[in-house]
């Protein structure tokens, strides 16, 4: 396949990726899975950081119990003064499908959202691959938002006000729980917020190609993930969907998706293919470009232009999704 040249990266982001790629090069091989562990763990808020937002939310530990009898630890922040049942917002961390904790570098934005919106925060930790491969992952996610149906009336939550959000690899496990959710029956859920999602084990879109050896998570670091949550299965024709949303043929039926990426990212053609796969099965989705962003880029420079008009997108969707 002729590749042709790559978007050009934002020049503010630009700026900031030779610095990144010190410590997460584009290319991460399966021998660097516990380097990026490290490092997901070293950018995560330690314990001695309050998470609270001053004492706004009160946080908890749970366990969800999954069907083989895993136990699937939660962490729920809830709201220290609220008037009525509330919505929750159910978050997947990112990672790669190696990496990431539950106690991620996204929980303070999304505790932001959580305290404008009224929403109790739930951040599940599922078990990660190569030790977990596929289904582990996605099954405990499916738990962990069962547990939180289930409790909803002891959280202060209304059950009919669910949405499930994630990033990266996040993002791809919260799309298969929401084609769980839909082939089992599961809860009922207003909405999926989808950012930068990991949605398709094949690596072979023309995005793929464009941005190998540069940036963040290029097509050999994406083939490190998929490979070790499917191993020899990874790029097969017998890939589940719920390992891998793209592989599904049917989308319809699914609660509305809000979807962003960058254009300057291995997965901007699979995002935009699966936004329009939604529209083509008569579904609502709401799809964000963001012009010469990398993977991840609101999360690793969080103050730039772009990043800040990325994140500001997120919370008016919501505020429409809740609101019914």
């Amino acid at each position: 396949m002729s590749v042709p040249p790559r978007p050009p990266f934002d020049p503010e982001l630009a700026a900031a990726l030779a610095e990144i790629g010190r410590e997460v090069p584009p290319a991460i091989t399966p021998e660097m899975i516990p380097v990026l562990r490290s490092e997901g763990a070293r950018r995560a808020p330690g314990a001695d950081v309050d998470m609270t937002l001053g004492g706004m939310f009160r946080e908890e530990e749970h366990t969800a119990l999954g069907a083989d009898g895993t136990e699937v630890p939660l962490l729920v922040w809830r709201p220290e003064r609220t008037t009525a049942a509330t919505g929750a917002l159910y978050w997947v961390h990112g990672g790669g499908m190696v990496a990431g904790t539950h106690r991620g570098w996204e929980v303070p934005r999304l505790l932001e959202f959580a305290r404008d919106l009224d929403l109790v925060l739930v951040s599940v930790d599922y078990r990660l691959a190569p030790e977990h491969p596929y289904p582990a992952p996605v099954e405990d996610c499916y738990s962990g938002l069962l547990w939180l149906a289930d409790q909803a009336g002891e959280l202060g939550v209304a059950p009919d006000r669910l949405v499930i959000g994630g990033v990266s690899a996040g993002g791809g496990l919260a799309a298969a729980t929401c084609l769980l959710v839909r082939d089992r029956g599961g809860p009922s859920l207003l909405g999926q917020l989808l950012l930068c999602p990991m949605l398709d084990d094949r690596n072979d879109s023309v995005s793929a190609r464009q941005m190998a050896g540069v940036g963040v998570w290029d097509r050999v670091s994406n083939a490190t993930g998929w490979g070790a949550l499917l191993g020899a299965d990874r790029g097969g024709p017998d890939v589940s969907p719920y390992a891998a949303p793209a592989r599904a043929e049917d989308l319809s039926g699914l609660p509305p998706a809000f979807l962003d990426v960058g254009s300057a990212e291995t997965f901007r053609d699979e995002v935009v293919e699966y936004a329009s796969r939604i529209w083509r099965a008569g579904g609502a989705a709401e799809l964000h470009v963001w012009p010469g962003g990398f993977h991840s880029f609101d999360g690793f420079v969080r103050e730039a232009a772009l990043s800040l008009d990325a994140s500001a997108q997120r919370l008016p969707w919501l505020r429409r999704i809740l609101a019914g």
